[in-house]
């Protein structure tokens, strides 16, 4: 996304009157926070956890409280632990020794060893090499470096910033630890912070065989895992980064009387799904984004000019008695009131839109010095966001980038949105915040607003799921697949077994095969099949499909607009094996994947989003 200055265009600010002008709308957005904040906004609805609770809540959400808990199912425990990289291992051996002391304190039975789960047999035998992984993942690094270097090559320095390559084959905590042992790790120094729009580099993530995988492409179960090691991962990278961040644990409040503003987002998209099935953000904000797109992109300094106050509160109340029964009307609304209104909405949620228990994380990402690893981190805190939450983010981003991309007739550019909504997503009543009370006002309002326009400029590449945790679930459902072996006596002949299951996958560089594809399409269902070769793609497939769709009897699932064909938006879904459902990037490349997991089925069928609709 390439974001013009407003220097590029006549007539107007300067730099200088550019920075004040943003400084000023910062403390301003600041100053209506504190306003709308009830009278006893000073009595916080979250508390920092007890001595020991930090740990314990983190152990819970990494998908192990057996070690908190002291039950003996070891299974679960030693297959999740044996999909970890030695530093993510690491990180989890120092919240269960840090736990173990705060236990000690208080007279409690301490939390069990790593070494006690990996001791039992059963453990043993669910753990493969991957603690010893550690030149694997060197070799990975150097062969990365070798393509960044080859990237870059070709590229004129001079004046220009240089791209980015963004790898994700490698964990971000173990890319960290090599560079820190190369003392290549730069130094944190939040003070220095670029405002020109232009200073960010455009970013590239290296092409993957296996294509490109984003959040709504996996099913809630392997997601829950993916959450489970985005945490793990995410706090070894902190580690390493010497960021120490504390997570709130939210506390009961009441909620108000009302439909609209004020309600838990959960609460709001569940009751939504029952007027629209499948609708991933509230109805209103669906609707409020859409007029904002319609009346307010064109419209000078939206967001930044402040709507009138009596009238934000009279059209918040009419909202609140009429939307839901349409008959409200959006004609007499002008953008700037419409604005106020999503600012006001985010503020007035009962948790932050970024929660409680990772607010002061995304915050602490203004501390890290390099772009990428502040985005390796951005990208584990998106993936472990709520579903509500994570969506409702990203509707508003995408609006946030229209307005941008409107520069020239609205006068707001990336660094200005940036600096009006920052306040909004970081500032929340109900956690202590250290934007509001740190440092200098300057920097306070530039480390806020430099963490939302990372959020913009790179949304596409935050909202996907890295390769690396992607394997670790699959590794991780290949292992849990096996639990019946752990418990038979001939366990090493099973293993042996199983050593020689894997040696009968399909060769790479093997010939053309067959396989068979299932359809999908409500009551239509068949089968197809589909020869792969080695530079097959999912784009090959589905092509292949809409052909056959069209020729063959079973086209009454297309439909027929003004003499067109229209085809039903379909995607191919790998089913089974060592995942539970994953909707396939076109690019993927089929032989790798059958490779990858040849227990797996492949079925076309209507997107998740299309569906009920």
């Amino acid at each position: 996304m390439n974001v013009e200055s407003w220097t590029d265009s006549p007539d107007l600010p300067t730099p200088q009157q550019h920075d004040r002008l943003c400084l000023e709308s910062f403390w301003s957005e600041v100053e209506t926070i504190r306003s709308d904040s009830e009278p006893d906004s000073s009595r916080r609805d979250s508390r920092q956890s007890e001595d020991g609770e930090q740990e314990e809540l983190w152990l819970q959400d990494a998908g192990l409280s057996p070690l908190v808990t002291g039950e003996e199912e070891d299974v679960d425990k030693a297959v999740l632990l044996s999909t970890l990289t030695k530093t993510q291992a690491a990180a989890v051996q120092r919240r269960i020794d840090s736990y173990t002391c705060s236990l000690r304190k208080r007279n409690k039975t301490p939390a069990r060893h790593v070494r006690d789960v990996f001791a039992s047999p059963i453990a043993q035998s669910a753990v493969p090499e991957t603690h010893n992984s550690e030149p694997d993942t060197h070799r990975n690094m150097e062969s990365v470096t070798k393509t960044q270097r080859s990237a870059v090559s070709g590229q004129e320095t001079q004046g220009l910033q240089m791209d980015e390559i963004f790898i994700t084959d490698v964990a971000y905590c173990e890319q960290a630890a090599i560079l820190l042992k190369q003392a290549k790790l730069p130094q944190n120094n939040s003070s220095q912070c670029r405002r020109d729009d232009g200073a960010l580099p455009r970013v590239i993530c290296p092409q993957c065989r296996l294509g490109v995988t984003r959040v709504l492409d996996l099913s809630q179960q392997d997601m829950k895992k993916v959450r489970q090691l985005a945490l793990i991962d995410m706090t070894a990278l902190c580690d390493l980064l010497g960021l120490e961040v504390k997570r709130h644990k939210t506390c009961k409040r009441k909620i108000p009387e009302s439909c609209l503003f004020g309600v838990p987002l959960a609460s709001l998209v569940e009751s939504d799904q029952k007027i629209k099935p499948n609708t991933q953000i509230p109805l209103f904000l669906q609707t409020l984004l859409s007029f904002l797109e319609k009346k307010g992109l064109d419209s000078e300094g939206i967001l930044r000019v402040p709507g009138s106050q009596s009238r934000i509160k009279v059209l918040q109340q009419k909202l609140e008695n009429s939307f839901y029964r349409h008959s409200f009307s959006w004609d007499e609304v002008s953008p700037n009131d419409a604005a106020a209104l999503l600012k006001k909405f985010i503020r007035e949620l009962p948790a932050p839109l970024l929660t409680a228990e990772h607010l002061n994380s995304f915050s602490a990402v203004r501390d890290i010095a390099d772009l990428k690893q502040k985005l390796h981190v951005l990208n584990l805190l998106v993936l472990l966001l709520p579903e509500p939450n994570r969506n409702t983010l990203k509707a508003l981003l995408e609006f946030l980038s229209k307005v941008v991309l409107s520069e020239r007739r609205n006068r707001m550019n990336l660094w200005a949105v940036s600096t009006i909504m920052a306040p909004n997503l970081f500032l929340h009543k109900a956690v202590p915040s250290k934007l509001a009370v740190d440092g200098p006002e300057k920097g306070q309002a530039e480390r806020a607003a430099d963490i939302m326009r990372l959020l913009i400029r790179y949304q596409d590449l935050l909202w996907t799921v890295p390769n690396f945790l992607l394997s670790q679930v699959r590794k991780l459902n290949e292992n849990s697949s096996r639990r019946y072996q752990f418990y038979d006596k001939r366990i090493k002949h099973l293993l042996r077994k199983i050593h020689a299951d894997s040696r009968d996958k399909p060769d790479k560089n093997s010939g053309e095969q067959c396989r068979t594809v299932k359809i999908q399409l409500g009551e239509l269902s068949f089968s197809m099949e589909f020869r792969l070769t080695i530079n097959s793609r999912a784009s090959d497939l589905m092509s292949q499909f809409y052909k056959e769709l069209h020729a063959s009897d079973n086209s009454r699932g297309l439909l027929k607009r003004n003499g067109s064909t229209t085809y039903p938006d379909c995607a191919i879904y790998e089913v089974g094996g060592n995942i539970g459902e994953h909707c396939l990037d076109p690019e993927t490349h089929l032989f790798d994947l059958y490779n990858n997991n040849p227990g797996g089925e492949w079925i076309i069928k209507l997107r998740s989003s299309s569906r009920g609709q």
